[in-house]
């Protein structure tokens, strides 16, 4: 009975008035009834990439072949009785306009999802060039700065020919100067 009072307190306001029920914000709403049929376009996009796959075959050929000679013999050999589509074989025109009419689209769409596909391949692809690039160049200037920085740098076989011309310049001296390099002595 108090949860009765406390449901009709909640729907009332403090005027008595009646106020519908509130929807919660947290829980989804529920479906509207529609009258398209809903499916799933991803799914239907592979189905469609399936037929167009098998549409572009030599298999198909050989069986759609198969089929309009099996058709073409039936109607012009079977009994008068047993055939479904005489001479003009209107009913194999319409059938294969069908056919036809079914497998543009669906190729079409297949299509489309593969070029969807190649576009985000084509834009990964850029960006991964252009990263690699950015890369490339940051070591190529890298490199020239270890380059410069190195040409700055005493080398063992500077500092062995700078040591080399100094002992030269020494020996010369003392050539040049003997006397005065032993009354040092």
């Amino acid at each position: 009975m108090a949860n009765e009072d406390r449901a009709r307190a909640a729907s009332t306001g403090a005027s008595g008035i009646v106020r519908p029920p509130r929807f919660r914000l947290d829980q989804p709403k529920p479906p509207r009834r529609r009258l398209v049929p809903d499916y799933d376009p991803e799914a239907f996009g592979r189905l469609s990439e399936r037929i167009a796959r098998f549409l572009g075959t030599g298999r198909f050929i050989v069986w759609m072949t198969l089929v309009i000679i099996v058709w073409l013999v039936w109607n012009v050999f079977a009994p008068a009785a047993w055939r479904f589509d005489p001479y003009p074989f209107i009913f194999l025109t319409l059938m294969l306009s069908l056919q036809a009419s079914y497998a543009a689209p669906l190729i079409l769409l297949a299509q489309n999802r593969q070029d969807d596909r190649d576009r985000v391949t084509h834009e990964q692809d850029r960006k991964q060039n252009e990263r690699s690039i950015a890369d490339t160049e940051f070591l190529t200037r890298e490199i020239a700065a270890l380059r410069m920085g190195l040409g700055e740098v005493a080398t063992r076989d500077w500092i062995r020919s700078e040591l080399e011309d100094l002992v030269r310049d020494l020996d010369d001296r003392r050539t040049l100067l003997p006397a005065e390099s032993e009354e040092d002595r």
